[in-house]
């Protein structure tokens, strides 16, 4: 079997990846080990959002993208994609003044181009009440500003789904045995669910296999080097409707941001960040993280009923530069990394956000660019809808 691309991996990056090669008019293979959306792409805060707190490490290129792309998936994806009220109140002894936070908002607002969905307000004391529960001592203000929401797993399917329509091939449940390369093409080996062994010939190899993405490194032949990462854990807590408002706080250990947010009939409450260790399927949220973000809620909420048996949790895995600085400081511009430049016959895509797959997948396919034919386009992404998998 001949490919152009065969992508490793169907989160949302995988399906990214496939999405806008299909839609350029290549032969495309995505090999998923499991089912979509099986990593990290179903263990996110759920949120299409620009990054605010991103603005503080003078991240404004990727600020200004996530904000594009937000605004393109509310109108390409409007039953998966949905605007949402969140509030950031403002204490006495928060880090963060008003000040700060309305500065922040604005180069939000002008960095989205004035987009009215990037609007925001500080609310009147008049209407603090209506933040059922929120702890008012200290209370200096209340901004209320905009982001989106999804079901990360259900954009994810609807997205590969977009890829299939295009003429994208799936290999699902397969398992990536190894690949060798060579200056015209790589041979690529997958193992069926059956156990049946196969090779596949393609152009280019796409890993977007997150957080097992330098183990698919570890089986290419000749061996294939890449930038220093590390895997970094957020976990999340779901409890029952608790709150019925959306909240961007900060957490009062170590001025983290943290979300609160209804979803699903259920509040959820993250993330944490934690340098994590050891196989990617074994990540789970540790005690010392489920009474960080408890300690978080209670701290602004605490009338709250909080009872421990209620508590689910989940944790995801985000692949980061490896690095001495705390994993909330670093870069989260997506890690591109190619076995030769000129003629890339494998393709690394790791890290980057939910929010910005769609473009990460065109600059993915720009990188691959010299070892592709000319081909006919299909479609153009930014134009295609994206249709719930039911």
């Amino acid at each position: 079997m001949k490919y152009d691309i065969v992508v490793i991996g169907a989160g949302i990056q995988g399906a990214g990846v496939a999405q806008a090669a299909a839609a350029a008019g290549y032969s495309v293979l995505v090999v998923e080990q499991t089912a979509p959306a099986a990593g990290t792409s179903s263990k996110s805060s759920k949120l299409i959002h620009g990054g605010l707190r991103y603005l503080e490490s003078a991240q404004f290129g990727l600020v200004r993208e996530s904000l594009r792309e937000r605004a393109l998936l509310l109108r390409l994806a409007p039953e998966l994609v949905k605007l949402r009220p969140l509030h950031i109140p403002v204490y006495e002894n928060s880090t963060r003044t008003a000040l700060t936070i309305r500065t922040g908002l604005s180069l939000y607002a002008t960095l989205s181009g004035f987009d009215r969905n990037s609007l925001f307000r500080q609310l009147p004391h008049a209407e603090w009440d209506q933040l059922t529960g929120l702890n008012q001592q200290g209370l200096k203000a209340v901004f209320r500003y905009n982001e989106a929401q999804t079901d990360d797993a259900a954009l994810t399917r609807a997205v590969l789904q977009s890829a299939v329509l295009l003429g994208a091939d799936l290999s699902m449940p397969a398992r990536f045995v190894g690949a060798e390369r060579n200056g015209q093409c790589c041979k690529v080996d997958i193992e069926t669910d059956a156990g049946q062994q196969q090779s596949i010939s393609c152009r280019v190899l796409v890993n977007c296999a997150g957080p097992w993405a330098t183990e698919v490194l570890s089986n290419i032949k000749p061996a294939v080097k890449h930038p220093p990462v590390e895997l970094v854990q957020g976990s999340h807590l779901l409890l029952p409707p608790l709150l019925s408002q959306y909240f961007y706080l900060e957490a009062p250990s170590d001025q983290r941001a943290v979300f609160v947010l209804p979803w699903e009939g259920k509040l959820m409450v993250g993330t944490t960040e934690k340098p994590y260790q050891g196989r990617p399927d074994l990540a789970y949220c540790s005690e010392q993280e489920q009474a960080y973000l408890l300690a978080t809620l209670k701290h602004y909420f605490p009338a709250l009923a909080l009872d421990d048996t209620q508590v689910e949790t989940f944790a995801g895995l985000r692949v980061l530069p490896k690095s001495d600085k705390a994993a909330f400081g670093r870069s989260r511009d997506v890690i591109f990394s190619v076995d030769d430049e000129h003629h890339p016959r494998v393709l690394s895509v790791m890290g980057g956000k939910l929010t910005t797959y769609r473009a990460t997948a065109e600059a993915a396919l720009a990188r691959i660019m010299p070892s592709l034919p000319t081909k006919e386009r299909r479609a153009d992404t930014r134009l295609v809808s994206l249709i719930p998998v039911h």
